[in-house]
């Protein structure tokens, strides 16, 4: 890895700056008895979720137990004769053994297919490589620091969850940019970097389903909607822009609801909940992520790291960053400025060579027949993201001098993929449990059962929108897949709710509200695995109840906070996109 941004005066940060990062390298090795006292005294429920959760065996051992668990019951389901009926075809779906031959033989033969296939794995790695880039040439790094020294620990906090949940536009990429940029924004404010990491997720993952543009989960459940639909009206469709106008002004509501979770409630429960002398800060590092790994930083560690045995004045000092300091870490120096405006350019110049191949006539990049919804450029983002932190990364690398070969480039890869080895051998255990699940069909007989449930009640219509709601969330404990458990349950709840004058629309503005706020708390969806892969890189305690404590009360308030401003919306007869119908009237 190049040294040059340490070495280089116009690219340092100043002695302030690595002094800090020395002293935070020492107290991820240097446990304090003030935070074992602040994680010893956690109590209440979120405590007690915690201290159970934790006392769960390693994910990949919990993987592998409850994938045995899914054997056994889906064996149990057999004898039992437990079976649905698909509401689309009308066929019936019946439980599979995971025990018998067949299954026995496609858990074996399946498995490295179950695993390189596994939706979120290539598409992680493809973007990390760009990412790599941009992080290890010092661009996040400057980025963020720029950013941050502009605005308040507060407004921060909002602009990372409006980030987060605008950022489903990025499609599963927003997870792997955004939560190392949330915790290490929030470090260097001087806040903590937990608390940073869970605001980007909870806005990344629980606020999914809403956001400020347009993007393909709005043509991808219009047209699962239109589907449902013409089972009561053949001709009736959804448009895409269907719920455009209601998820808008949701992006900006669950970001104050983040917001003010964060301020009022989580900033102090974080510290309870994990021991912040322990956190791993060299992760978090700036100096780290510009790749200034020399031997100065060495001696400047080594001379903190023999302090931390002094008195406990002296831990104490080293702790607390003054505002002298990280005013001085968040300084740019006039070459990373210049290397940031060329690289501003340099954005520019790339997104309207995007927007010229998406729109223009005869792009080789259109979609069939000039859709620019299936587009290679919209559909297959991950790819144009992946380019874009290579391409800007390199830019900025150059002029920063933080490149100093081709050879770097590479190199600059291979660091950011190593991150990812702890999350590969997860998601090998993840990959197999989910595959088991759904080919056994327990998935598809939990979820049609359980929107049979909900047909059979008699309820006023917000009520009977609560419930629904409500089963929606439990039901995506089990399969976190929003377009599968939509495919599922749509033929079902759509018919169910024009048939009581509630439209196709509204019905699937309710599932979204129901579908991605409990994304945060299901250990079943892999974004909850590289959550705490992320999380066990900056607090290596972490455990799946640190991550289920941290993201409760930001699901739960979600979830309650956006169902009553839908009620609001609802109220006020306001349509929830162009031309869209709160109503439904059946054909004569």
């Amino acid at each position: 890895m190049s040294s040059s941004a340490s070495t280089d005066p116009d690219t340092a940060t100043g002695m302030a700056s690595k002094k800090h990062a020395a002293n935070n390298k020492a107290k991820s090795k240097t446990p304090k008895k003030a935070g074992q006292n602040n994680q010893e005294n956690a109590s209440g429920f979120l405590g007690f979720v915690e201290k159970l959760g934790n006392k769960l065996p390693d994910p990949f051992w919990l993987f592998v137990i409850i994938g045995g668990l899914v054997a056994v019951t889906s064996w149990i389901g057999t004898l039992f004769d437990m079976q649905a009926t698909d509401p689309a075809t009308g066929d019936p779906i019946l439980v599979k053994s995971l025990l018998s031959t067949e299954g026995i033989s496609m858990m074996v033969g399946d498995a490295v297919e179950n695993f390189v296939t596994f939706p979120a794995l290539g598409l992680i790695i493809v973007v990390m490589l760009g990412v790599a880039v941009a992080e290890q040439t010092g661009l996040i790094s400057a980025v963020i620091r720029a950013m941050v020294a502009k605005v308040g620990p507060r407004t921060l906090t909002f602009a990372v969850a409006l980030a987060g949940v605008t950022g489903s536009v990025a499609s599963d990429a927003v997870y792997v940019i955004l939560i190392p940029l949330g915790a290490m924004s929030f470090r260097a404010m001087g806040r903590s970097p937990i608390v940073g990491a869970m605001v980007a997720f909870a806005a990344s993952s629980a606020g999914f389903n809403s956001s400020l543009v347009l993007n393909i989960t709005d043509v991808l459940l219009a047209g699962i909607s239109s589907t449902a639909a013409g089972i009561v009206e053949p001709d009736y469709e959804v448009s895409p822009l269907a719920n455009y106008f209601f998820v808008f002004f949701s992006a900006i509501v669950l970001a104050l609801i983040i917001t003010a979770v964060t301020e009022l409630y989580m900033n102090k429960k974080a510290h309870e909940l994990v021991n912040h002398d322990e956190i791993n800060y060299e992760e978090l590092s700036f100096d780290r992520a510009a790749g200034a790994n020399n031997s100065e930083d060495d001696d400047l560690f080594d001379t903190a790291e023999n302090s931390s045995d002094g008195a406990e004045s002296d831990k104490q000092q080293s702790k607390e960053q003054s505002d002298e300091e990280l005013e001085e870490s968040l300084k740019l120096s006039p070459r990373e400025v210049k290397a940031l405006v060329w690289t501003g350019i340099a954005s520019i110049v790339m997104l309207a060579a995007y927007f010229a191949l998406l729109f223009i006539s005869g792009s080789p990049l259109q979609g069939p027949g000039g859709e620019v919804m299936e587009s290679p450029l919209i559909k297959d983002v991950a790819v144009p993201i992946t380019l874009a932190f290579f391409f800007l990364g390199l830019v900025y690398g150059v002029i920063a001098g933080t490149i100093n070969s081709p050879g770097d480039i590479p190199e600059f890869m291979a660091q950011g993929l190593k991150t990812l080895l702890p999350m590969m051998v997860l998601f090998f255990a993840v990959s197999q449990f989910l595959a088991w699940f759904q080919w056994s069909n327990l998935g598809n007989w939990t979820a049609i059962r359980g929107a049979e449930l909900l047909q059979r009640w008699d309820l006023p219509p917000l009520v009977m929108f609560g419930a629904f709601v409500l089963l929606v969330a439990v039901v995506n404990l089990f399969i976190t897949s929003g377009s599968a458990q939509w495919a599922l349950m749509a033929p079902v709840v759509v018919p169910m709710f024009m048939y009581v004058n509630v439209s196709p629309e509204v019905t699937q503005m309710l599932f979204r509200i129901g579908d991605s706020p409990s994304n945060i708390i299901t250990p079943m969806s892999p974004y909850f695995a590289l959550a705490l892969t992320f999380l066990q890189r900056y607090y290596s305690k972490s455990g799946i109840g640190t991550l289920m404590s941290l993201a409760i009360p930001y699901s739960v308030a979600m979830l309650v906070g956006w169902f009553l401003f839908f009620c609001l919306w609802w109220f006020t007869g306001l349509p929830l996109g162009p031309g869209t119908p709160m109503d439904y009237t059946l054909p004569q």
